[in-house]
């Protein structure tokens, strides 16, 4: 156990708050806020009989003007009064120019003091790339290609997923998200096919089918796009929830096949009854 893991848990031992500060209101940082304030209540039947989510401020700390800006506003307005019910403090508008240990220091100066901090805004990806010499990469270490996802240098590099950098005729990137790199992953192996097969190979479109966020056991919702891509469909509460885990069981089949993937799901229903909710150490 890390000593931060100790501190932290004998703070709640001692019945003081605890405060953890989490940068970025994307999803991550979302679901992040949301599970910490439901494995503080599940705490109780540990023992913990005096802990539960008062113990905790949570502050959420977002640059924008609103959280889940991928998500229409009625929903990011939804997602921000559910946290604030848990007992989360959102600070919209307010950008950090400095983490120091256990303090993030915002562009007006302000100190926000935390026992933890957890960043969670934007996404670089790993120096690795930048020792593919000639490679053509973005800001965020990104490989940039091209329509056919080949990079702009060598056709005989494919790059899908957060590493790649694809610019989509609206001139943004298509976002790091797990439904791009599925796409572009059956893309790119068809164009790999083709390549070999000497067939001229087919340009990608990003087909973005909306999204979902879970706030743990709380409630679910998102908005999913029909397939005309028009007039997205809002979802809340136990649908968002179903669709949520089948959007990831999904994922799942996709990567072990109908066989495991059974196998997966039983196994994760008898570990509902056999293990504990909370990993203690």
């Amino acid at each position: 156990m890390t000593l931060a893991k100790k501190n932290l848990n004998q703070k709640l031992v001692d019945e003081n708050k605890v405060n953890i500060a989490i940068v970025g209101g994307g999803a991550t940082g979302v679901e992040l806020t949301a599970e910490l304030y439901h494995a503080a209540e599940d705490l109780s039947s540990y023992g913990y009989g005096k802990i539960d989510s008062s113990c905790l401020q949570v502050t959420l700390v977002e640059a924008g003007t609103r959280l889940l800006p991928a998500l229409p506003e009625n929903l990011s307005a939804a997602v921000l009064d559910e946290l604030k019910e848990m007992g989360a403090n959102v600070q919209l508008n307010t950008m950090i120019t400095e983490a120091q240990p256990n303090t993030l220091i915002t562009k007006d100066g302000r100190e926000i003091k935390a026992d933890l901090i957890v960043w969670a805004a934007g996404v670089r990806v790993s120096t690795v790339t930048q020792q593919f010499d000639g490679l053509e990469i973005n800001r965020i270490n990104q490989l940039v290609v091209k329509d056919t996802l080949q990079t702009t240098v060598d056709d005989s590099i494919f790059a899908i997923g957060d590493c790649a950098a694809f610019i989509q005729s609206n001139g943004k990137l298509v976002p790091p998200r797990a439904q791009a790199a599925h796409q572009m992953a059956k893309a790119c192996a068809k164009n790999i096919f083709a390549l070999f097969e000497n067939k001229p190979l087919k340009s990608f479109k990003y087909n973005d089918k909306g999204t979902l966020v879970s706030l743990s056991n709380f409630t679910a919702l998102g908005s999913l796009t029909n397939k005309f891509g028009k007039n997205p469909l809002t979802v809340q509460g136990k649908f968002a929830q179903f669709a949520y885990v089948s959007l990831y069981r999904m994922h799942q089949h996709a990567l072990h096949g109908c066989i495991k993937i059974g196998l997966i799901i039983l196994v994760d229903k008898l570990n509902r009854y056999l293990k504990p909710r909370l990993k203690l150490h």
